[in-house]
């Protein structure tokens, strides 16, 4: 069983581990040295990740086997959305990240954590969630189509130098 619950000050050091590791499990391979550093150190070192948990902005719902258990993903949502000009939508929110540990990619706890995204979204009566994938990244592109979330426009993602074709895509609530 996947147990939830929300990010504190004291997680900023783990959440910062699952998010490198998992960021690198993933797309380590696809940037220059320099590039993926730089990156790795703007979004996923323990001082960006510690800010991130202390912004008003954003909600950090994490996954565990256990209560106080280690983790095992994570969800990130952000209220306003960077992504509001691609969109009708009236009150958008946008699914930031949705990370597990590498190792446990397929049992479940990514359901979880989008079950809970969308179910908080709702809540907060948002009438639609977005969220960038990158354009190769077939594997997330097909579980987020699960949830009927569908491409509503061609982006940019920054790794340092590097510009990935990514999609955006939109569910609306």
């Amino acid at each position: 069983m996947t147990h939830l619950r929300p990010a504190t000050a004291a997680d900023a050091e783990a959440l910062a581990r699952l998010g490198r590791d998992s960021f690198l499990a993933s797309f380590g391979h696809l940037y220059q040295p320099d590039d993926l550093a730089a990156f790795l150190e703007q979004v996923h070192s323990v001082p960006a990740v510690a800010e991130e948990i202390a912004d008003p902005t954003l909600t950090h719902r994490l996954a565990s086997d256990t209560p106080g258990g280690a983790l095992t993903g994570y969800v990130k949502l952000r209220q306003p959305t960077k992504f509001a000009e691609d969109t009708a939508a009236a009150s958008p929110i946008e699914l930031g990240q949705l990370y597990t540990d590498p190792a446990r990619t397929g049992q479940g706890i990514g359901a979880a954590l989008m079950e809970w995204a969308i179910s908080e979204s709702r809540a907060r009566g948002c009438d639609a969630m977005l969220l960038s994938v990158w354009s190769e990244n077939f594997g997330a592109q097909r579980f987020y189509q699960r949830y009927g979330f569908r491409k509503i426009a061609d982006i940019g993602f920054w790794v340092g130098e590097q510009r990935d074709d990514e999609f955006l895509y939109e569910l609306r609530l």
